[in-house]
């Protein structure tokens, strides 16, 4: 919902070292509200955020959504959030975007921002620094393994950053040790889920996706994107498919992999196994109709898509990259095969759909490990930093 830009700068608002009993006035930034982990996060938070003591404005920096692309834009209009549309849609906008965000925080009187993921964090400092705002706090939600001019701006810009929300412990030790920024300012949010939406779920009749209704499913959730491992993932497929004759692979999600990936599947021809659904709103139901989910990651922070998995109830195989560990706990050993090991990631498979009763025993330690991340949870964790931040 854009609301348009005011025509002239308000002054900025006081820098206080004391907070009154008036609601802060918070700015939650982010690159685009198209469904994802981070946007539903954001989205969480602005619309759960207690209303006595913080008042949310939400700012993306890209056009708002045509109506037929699923979006979470209606989610915070519906809650009465107010929510701007930058109109950014590539770098070379970054100049206006910068003076657009400055001028709709100075005009909101924002005294504290929160941004996520890597170039609404950077707009978010900039205008942040021009606006006056006095705090400013970026969220890191995986390690870039891949960007390394990333992790430069993050540190190069670290003197406009109050602190650095981070999703898991592993990515705060990751920002640590190769973005080099500083551990005093890094904190660990971990994210959240709504486990009793996954957990009830009614299966999905796999007759809607073109199956019978005897196939027995593995599946992913997610970008369809390098940095999942998709590529390298299907092309060791074939051993644990024709082990496994009555398994198909179910990839749900969209990207820019998804003709090369379907390309792959018929080099392969494995094209009658591996079934590619696009995006998706039942994702719950899907996962109930599930037996096994896999995540092949080269990289990761806190996979929202593992988090679901494990609240629907299901065994998963995933590579062991960031948060996996911290999200599986004691019993992430026998779920996790080592990273950038396709081979040994489908053995690790092999193992589980072998075996039916630890597979269901691990489904039920995942649910109730799952049940302890709940949005609740995060948004109390945000809204203490918020307060602490806000009052130094």
């Amino acid at each position: 919902m854009h609301q348009g830009v005011p025509d002239r700068d308000p002054p900025p608002s006081p820098r206080t070292n004391a907070r009154s009993s008036a609601p802060l006035h918070l700015a939650l930034c982010i690159t685009e509200l198209d469904i994802g982990g981070a946007e539903q996060c954001l989205v969480e938070l602005a619309t759960r955020l207690d209303r006595r003591r913080f008042l949310p404005v939400v700012y993306a920096l890209s056009a708002e959504s045509p109506p037929d692309r699923p979006s979470l834009a209606p989610r915070l209009r519906e809650a009465g959030v107010e929510t701007h549309f930058l109109g950014g849609r590539h770098a070379g906008h970054f100049p206006a975007v910068v003076r657009r965000l400055s001028r709709l925080l100075r005009h909101q009187r924002a005294e504290l921002v929160q941004s996520f993921l890597f170039h609404a964090n950077l707009v978010a400092r900039f205008a942040a620094r021009r606006a006056g705002v006095p705090h400013v706090l970026s969220g890191i939600r995986v390690a870039e393994r891949s960007a390394h001019w990333h992790l430069w701006l993050d540190r190069f810009t670290t003197r406009l950053v109050d602190r650095y929300v981070c999703v898991s412990q592993a990515v705060a030790d990751f920002s640590q040790s190769e973005a080099r920024l500083p551990r005093e300012k890094l904190v660990v949010i971990f994210n959240g889920i709504d486990a009793e939406r996954f957990e009830r779920a009614e299966p999905l009749d796999l007759t809607t996706l073109g199956l019978s209704r005897d196939r027995r499913l593995v599946t992913f959730v997610g970008r369809l994107d390098r940095q999942k491992g998709l590529l390298e993932f299907l092309r060791h497929c074939p051993s644990w498919l024709e082990r496994f004759p009555m398994h198909d692979l179910l990839l749900v999600g969209a990207g820019p992999l998804e003709s090369e990936l379907k390309q792959e599947v018929g080099r392969l021809a494995i094209g009658a196994r591996v079934h590619f659904t696009g995006w998706r709103d039942d994702v719950p139901r899907v996962l109930q109709a599930s037996e096994l989910f896999v995540l092949p990651s080269h990289w990761e922070g806190m996979p929202n898509a593992l988090l679901e998995a494990m609240a629907a109830g299901l065994p998963v195989v995933a590579a062991d990259v960031e948060g996996i560990g911290e999200l599986l706990g004691a019993d992430g050993e026998r779920q996790v095969a080592p990273r950038g090991q396709p081979a040994a990631f489908c053995d690790r498979m092999i193992a589980l759909l072998a075996d039916r009763p630890l597979a269901e025993q691990l489904g039920a330690q995942n649910r109730r490990r799952a049940q302890q991340f709940t949005w609740q949870a995060m948004v109390s964790a945000y809204e203490r930093l918020f307060e602490k931040v806000a009052v130094a």
